[in-house]
């Protein structure tokens, strides 16, 4: 009997809240189960569970050895997996999330390397705006843009996110170049319908605390290659990433306004990442696909270079 099977028990039992029904699932007597926890609060020198003849409940400190139980064992589990898949030629499948725009530009081309360097794996690549919850949907790898917010998810910064307004040459003919962000108001501005703005819309460094400009125009999507479309076709000034409006830029579909303007500083508080849940089987497959996506960008991503 080890320690790691002692704190297995106790997850279980505190997940069920009763000896018997773990002793049921895992074929034990109750006995077995009780001996298991008695070694654990003695090697803790805590009680971790107060029990009755009808009930058991976790104590204060049962209630806080949990969550750490749980994360030895999500990490013990990773590291098996890992150097178990250490000498071993990737294969299998690995399934991933990105979300459209993003995965159809820059996620599809390095897949294709990616499979070439490594013929006996299998990507399921799923394209989609809408968040993916990797706990309840078996995803080994999701791409996520914008603001990460506190998880227990593994994550990984592929890129950060520069925000870039543009307009294409016939709209600049048309109606003038603005030479500061603050006469984007007196412009035609291309917006995302939603409400409120996502993070980092409409804001620029060294105006307005970099709160979001009101800026104003007639046409909104909530479809950002709607917008880009919209731009290249004279519409009026988007606002967009510039891993989306790159290959515009470069082709001069699309001129950028403001180029000796350096990123918000609060840009270092979003960005791109791939995020994967500690434990799964498919650990090292992930790591090895995330750490190609993040050399194929590259340490400038390379669609900064326009």
């Amino acid at each position: 009997m080890t320690m790691l099977d002692e704190i297995k028990t106790f997850i279980a039992v505190a997940t069920e809240g009763s000896f018997s029904a773990v002793a049921r699932s895992h074929d034990l007597a109750v006995s077995s189960i009780t001996r298991k926890l008695d070694a654990l609060e003695a090697d803790l020198g805590v009680r971790l569970f107060a029990r009755s003849s009808r009930s058991i409940t976790l104590t204060d400190a049962g209630n806080q050895f949990l969550p750490r139980a749980r994360t030895i064992v999500a990490e013990m589990e990773e590291a098996r997996h890992v150097l178990a898949d250490l000498h071993a030629d990737p294969r299998g499948l690995l399934t991933v999330t990105a979300p459209s725009a993003f995965g159809r530009m820059h996620v599809v081309p390095a897949l294709a390397s990616f499979l070439e360097r490594y013929p006996l794996m299998q990507i399921d690549l799923h394209l989609s705006d809408d968040f993916v919850d990797l706990l309840t949907r078996r995803v080994d790898v999701a791409i996520r843009i914008g603001v990460l917010p506190d998880s227990d998810l593994v994550a990984t910064r592929l890129a950060p996110i520069n925000r870039l307004a543009c307009a294409s040459p016939a709209y600049l003919a048309a109606h003038g170049r603005p030479d500061s962000p603050e006469q984007l108001l007196q412009h035609n501005c291309l917006n995302i319908a939603s409400t409120p703005l996502p993070y980092g819309w409409w804001s620029f460094a060294g105006v307005r605390n970099e709160a979001a400009l009101p800026v104003k125009g007639n046409f909104k999507s909530d479809d950002t290659e709607a917008l880009l479309a919209a731009a290249v076709a004279g519409m009026g000034i988007a606002h967009l990433a510039s891993w989306m409006v790159c290959d515009m830029l470069r082709s001069g579909k699309l001129e950028l306004l403001f180029p000796n303007l350096p990123m918000p500083a609060k840009a270092a508080q979003t960005g791109i990442h791939a995020v994967r849940m500690p434990g799964r089987s498919h650990t090292a497959k992930a790591q090895l696909f995330i750490a190609h996506l993040k050399a194929c960008f590259g340490e400038e991503p390379y669609w900064e270079d326009f």
